[in-house]
């Protein structure tokens, strides 16, 4: 087969110009570290390097909102902390209260100490971040969760909270609604509460009480009634009559309807005590409440005293459960920051690694390839000169 001369210098050039891209490229190579100048270099290893550096991106996004999230719940943590203490202490100012033998001016000194304790708590639950965004006030972290007129605290945030994106697959609460932690307290034991009528002259008080059987419970307000100070009787809202009148004796329970729950002292004829369906109750008016009954105790019957002091105990317990449920819930996403960001930091190595292998220059070898392509090029272009030289008059004589 014949090749022209105009295919030869075709061919030659090709090969001499492929030649020349390679050894651009592997310059280019050792020049930028990168076996991945351009996409054209490599386009299948380009696209893996672009998804593992979205991956990372992804990866180290979440970090950062695992970040923000941890200093929001410790600055959180905190603030249900100073909560806690100020309701403890609010609890032990009420115990030591249910005291029979104190007056009513070391009730109203109490009294004193307990303004103080809501004015902790109300610092607390408006607790803010360096920023100032409200640590309690849910997605409106710009309005004041808790404000108070008068001797009432209401809420103004929201009941929604940010949730926060900390891997792949898991998120989390930043935080918590003041609504869920000071407000909607279950009253009295959860299923009840007890009180005694305004219009009691005796020393007959009422406990909170206990459910025997879940399922006798009928919600209703019952009222107990002496009809003299050894006798009493239970009705419901429509005056029928549950429990037929019965002689009484102080600190027996008086069971019904799957609950029961003790009167104690000597009750007056006439005096009356309540059992209705448990509602919700803020820690701000359980505090608030016990303040009013201690400075009113001068005109109260030492049996509602001694009733509504035993009244707020419980729902400070109440309260101080919640708190305890949120605290150990703010901690429990605290764990999951750190362990999503351990595996986080795990997955940034590998992927680095990873992308490493694919995109950067493997030096020694590629200084070899270099040196093997440069050899090439100049065995191409001399051989191309050589040949380039031949003419048919060299071999006539």
């Amino acid at each position: 087969m014949t090749i022209s001369t105009l295919t030869f210098q075709t061919n030659a050039l090709a090969q001499m110009e492929a030649l020349e891209t390679e050894l651009t490229q592997t310059q280019d190579e050792l020049s930028t570290g990168s076996q991945l100048p351009n996409a054209a270099a490599n386009p299948t290893a380009t696209s893996q390097v672009n998804e593992l550096n979205m991956t990372l991106s992804a990866s180290q996004q979440y970090v950062s909102n695992g970040t923000a999230a941890t200093s929001s719940l410790t600055l959180e943590q905190s603030a249900l902390t100073s909560a806690t203490n100020a309701l403890q202490s609010a609890r032990d100012l009420a115990v030591e209260a249910n005291d029979s033998s104190l007056n009513s001016t070391d009730l109203t000194d109490i009294a004193q100490q307990l303004e103080q304790l809501q004015q902790t708590l109300l610092g607390a639950a408006n607790s803010t971040d360096a920023s100032g965004n409200y640590l309690f006030s849910g997605t409106a972290s710009g309005t004041q969760p808790f404000v108070q007129s008068g001797s009432g605290v209401s809420y103004q945030g929201d009941s929604q909270v940010n949730q926060v994106q900390i891997s792949s697959d898991q998120s989390i609460s930043a935080g918590d609604a003041g609504s869920s932690v000071f407000m909607n307290i279950p009253a009295g034991n959860g299923t009840f509460t007890t009180a005694a009528g305004a219009a009691n002259t005796g020393t007959g008080s009422i406990d909170t009480g206990s459910v025997t059987d879940p399922a006798d419970w009928v919600p209703d307000t019952y009222t107990i009634t002496f009809t003299s100070p050894t006798q009493y009787e239970v009705t419901d809202s429509e005056g029928n009559v549950v429990v037929q009148p019965t002689t009484y004796t102080s600190g027996d329970d008086i069971s019904f309807n799957g609950i029961e729950v003790a009167v104690s002292g000597t009750p007056d004829t006439g005096d009356t005590f309540t059992v209705a369906p448990a509602g919700q109750a803020s820690v701000f008016s359980t505090i608030g409440n016990l303040i009013s009954t201690l400075n009113s105790s001068s005109t109260l019957s030492s049996g509602q005293v001694t009733t509504q002091v035993g009244t707020a105990i419980q729902q400070i317990d109440n309260a101080l459960d919640n708190l305890d449920d949120v605290q150990a819930s703010v901690g429990g996403r605290l764990n999951s920051v750190s362990t999503a960001g351990d595996a986080a930091q795990t997955q940034q190595t590998q992927l680095q690694q990873n992308i490493s292998t694919l995109s950067s220059t493997d030096y020694a070898a590629a200084t070899t390839q270099l040196s093997t392509e440069e050899l090439a090029l100049q065995a191409a272009q001399e051989s191309y000169a050589s040949i380039e030289k031949l003419s048919l008059f060299n071999y006539v004589d």
